[in-house]
């Protein structure tokens, strides 16, 4: 098969390691940049050129879109499933997760653990909303901020009012989160792949820091998931429409929380703290998929 990846660096380490995992499985891989294709549409049927040269010869694609190129990168992933190629992760699946608000919406239709949360379009009714919320501390968080940034510790119920307020003034919108204390500053990324849990990591916040992304200094060690934990983690993915995904939550006392699902987790982390072959698991997951795609084909030749 020829599988392509798509990237904005070749240099990044899981974009490296599934090139590796491709390759090592007898297919041919290829590095292409979302934001250097043409899309086409005409009356012939849909196409995609890079760098000038027609993309039509390739079997599969690896999405590795990033937060800050979401709409350009997933109309790309949209434009190679109208030529009947197949992603490894669907285009609507990523768009859908990249709206904080609504993937919290969809996770609290399905009835998913996670922590009480609320969104207003007022900062006049910021009183109401807090009061709805209970008592600080209480977490504020951008709608666009990744990595851990635009996430704000509101230590008291003054504190929180101010940050909206200032929030609102600059016209950027915010959602409110309740604090778990006796996360203690951890969370668990669980790495799901074709409706299995493949791999699970603890990430722990540095001394004196509630968030635990590895990009805020945090350390990772791998963790052996509760059985609630394997099952809320699946049930995550699958109400996101996510074949592969990076769902996060926080151990509570009510039980494991949900507090995002990624659709392009990064896979340095968990594989250092694993030692599982994270990007293999990709590449197989894509080679029976794309056996079943074909085999009705070959029913209707024979």
């Amino acid at each position: 098969m020829n599988i392509a990846v798509l990237s904005r660096n070749p240099k990044l380490y899981s974009t490296r390691r599934l090139v590796e995992a491709i390759r090592q499985r007898g297919h041919h891989s290829q590095v292409i940049d979302p934001l250097k294709c043409d899309i086409l549409m005409e009356d012939k049927g849909p196409a995609i050129y890079y760098m000038g040269e027609p993309l039509d010869a390739i079997d599969a694609i690896i999405p590795r879109v990033g937060a800050s190129v979401t709409f350009y990168g997933t109309a790309v992933v949209r434009q190679f499933e109208m030529m009947g190629v197949f992603s490894a992760i669907d285009s609507l699946a990523i768009t859908r997760s990249r709206d904080k608000l609504r993937s919290l919406q969809i996770l609290s239709r399905a009835k998913i653990g996670m922590p009480k949360t609320a969104f207003t379009n007022y900062s006049k009714g910021d009183k109401v909303i807090l009061q709805q919320m209970g008592n600080a501390p209480l977490v504020i968080k951008l709608l666009e901020g990744t990595q851990g940034l635009g996430v704000i510790l509101a230590e008291t119920q003054k504190a929180a009012k101010s940050v909206i307020e200032a929030f609102d003034s600059l016209k950027t919108r915010v959602i409110l989160q309740e604090f778990i204390k006796e996360a203690g500053g951890a969370d668990i990324r669980a790495l799901v792949v074709d409706g299995e849990v493949v791999g699970a990591m603890m990430r722990q916040g540095k001394e004196g820091e509630f968030r635990s992304n590895l990009h805020r200094g945090g350390t990772a060690s791998v963790v052996k998931l509760k059985r609630s934990e394997k099952t809320m983690a699946l049930k995550a993915s699958k109400a996101m429409g996510l074949s592969i995904a990076g769902v996060d939550m926080i151990r509570s006392r009510r039980g494991p929380l949900i507090l995002e699902v990624n659709s392009s987790p990064g896979l340095e982390g968990i594989e250092e703290a694993t030692q599982v072959d994270i990007a293999g698991k990709v590449v197989e997951y894509i080679e029976r998929c794309v056996a079943r795609k074909k085999r009705p084909k070959d029913k209707i030749k024979a």
